[in-house]
C-alpha cells in the first residue's frame, strides 16, 4: 500500500488530477477502475475522483510495486534542486508567505533553465524549499514550485513564484487579468522631459529572437502599451520609471528604442556608439533593465491585508551612474 498526506501546496485540486500527476504514465481508465474497486480510496473511503482535496486529506493506493512504478513519473533527483541553491549565487528573497515568494533576480541568472544543464531561478526556489523542509522529493511528483512570470537572463529584479497550487492558480489569475502593476528602471538614450504612454503592436521573428513594432495591427501582431516617466536627466541619457502595463517579449526594450530612446547597453535594439562610451565603465553583461516594483491589489487574498508594494534596489551598475553630476 502506498498512502501520501495532502500538503498545502496540492490542496485545492481534484482527486483525479491529483492522481493522474501522481501517476502520470497510467491511463484514466486505470483510474476510474481502481477507485470503483476501492483500491484507491480518499480518506479511508470510496470515491469518484471529482472530489476536491484539503490538506491533511489521505490517499491510499491498494497497489504493487511494480504497478507503482510502471505508472510513476521518472523525476529529477532532489539534489539537482539542492545543488541549485547552493550553487547559484545572487537570487534574493524579498517577501515570503505560505503561498507565494518575490525574489529579486541579478542579471546574468535565468528565471527558467534554457537546457538541461542549466541552473535558474526555478531550480533555485524547488531547492530552496526543499532545504528548508517545507517540501519533500516526493510532493515533487504532484505539485512543483514555480516561477510565474520571466525576466530575461540579463534583465534584474523582481520574480513573482508560487510555492503552492492555491498561489500558482491566484498569482496565474492576476497576472492574466494584469491586476499585478510591473515597473521597471532603465536608462535611455537622450533627454525625456515628460511622462507618455504609448502603444502600438507587437510581432516577434522567432528565428531571430527579436521583435518588431508597428502603428498598424497585422496578422499574429499583438497589442501592447506601455507608459514612462522621467526620474532623473544625466548628460547624455535619462533615467527612466517604465509601467509594463502589457507582458510581450522585449516589449520596453523595442518600444523605447522606437520612440528613439534605446535602452543603455542594448545589444539587440540599442544604439552600439552609445553603448561603446559606457562599456567599459560598467562591465554590464546586457540591457541595463530592472524589475524595480510590483503593486499587487490592496487587500489581495494571498497577502492577507499585509503589505501590497514591494521594491527591489537597483543593482551596483545603476548607482554608478547616478552618482554621477
Amino acid at each position: 500500500m502506498y498512502q501520501f498526506e495532502i500538503t498545502s501546496n496540492e490542496a485545492g485540486q481534484r482527486f483525479d488530477k491529483y492522481l493522474h500527476k501522481l501517476l502520470p504514465k497510467a491511463p484514466s481508465s486505470f483510474f476510474y477502475k481502481m477507485l470503483r474497486k476501492k483500491n484507491i480510496v480518499l480518506n479511508g473511503k470510496k470515491a469518484e475522483g471529482k472530489e476536491k482535496l484539503f490538506t491533511g486529506d489521505k490517499v491510499s493506493l491498494f497497489l504493487s510495486k511494480e504497478t507503482f512504478e510502471n505508472f510513476a513519473k521518472e523525476d529529477k533527483n532532489s539534489n539537482e534542486y539542492l545543488l541549485a541553491y547552493r550553487n547559484l549565487k545572487g537570487p534574493e528573497i524579498i517577501y515570503e508567505n505560505e503561498h507565494m515568494i518575490l525574489i529579486d533576480k541579478p542579471a546574468g541568472i535565468l528565471t527558467q533553465k534554457a537546457k538541461d544543464t542549466d541552473f535558474s531561478v526555478n531550480e533555485w526556489l524547488i531547492g530552496y524549499l526543499l532545504d528548508k523542509g517545507e517540501i519533500t522529493e516526493s510532493s515533487l511528483h504532484t505539485y512543483k514550485p514555480s516561477v510565474c512570470n520571466r525576466l530575461d537572463r540579463n534583465t534584474s529584479g523582481l520574480v513573482i513564484c508560487a510555492k503552492s497550487l492555491k498561489g500558482s492558480q491566484d498569482l496565474s489569475l492576476l497576472i492574466k487579468k494584469r491586476k499585478i502593476r510591473k515597473f521597471y528602471r532603465l536608462f535611455v538614450k537622450g533627454h525625456i522631459e515628460k511622462e507618455k504612454t504609448i502603444e502600438g503592436y507587437l510581432s516577434k521573428d522567432e528565428s531571430a529572437n527579436k521583435v518588431s513594432i508597428s502603428q498598424i495591427q497585422t496578422e499574429n501582431a499583438s497589442y501592447i502599451k506601455t507608459r514612462y516617466y522621467p526620474l532623473k536627466q544625466l548628460s547624455d541619457m535619462t533615467y527612466l520609471e517604465v509601467e509594463l502595463i502589457t507582458g510581450k517579449t522585449h516589449q520596453i526594450r523595442a518600444h523605447m528604442a522606437m520612440e528613439g530612446h534605446p535602452l543603455l547597453m542594448d545589444p539587440k535594439y540599442g544604439d552600439a556608439a552609445f553603448n561603446a562610451k559606457y562599456k567599459n565603465k560598467l562591465k554590464a553583461q546586457g540591457q541595463l533593465l530592472h524589475a524595480y516594483r510590483l503593486e499587487f491589489p490592496v487587500e489581495e487574498e494571498l497577502l492577507k491585508g499585509e503589505e501590497h508594494i514591494f521594491t527591489a534596489k537597483e543593482p551596483d551598475a545603476f548607482l554608478t551612474i547616478l552618482k554621477e553630476p
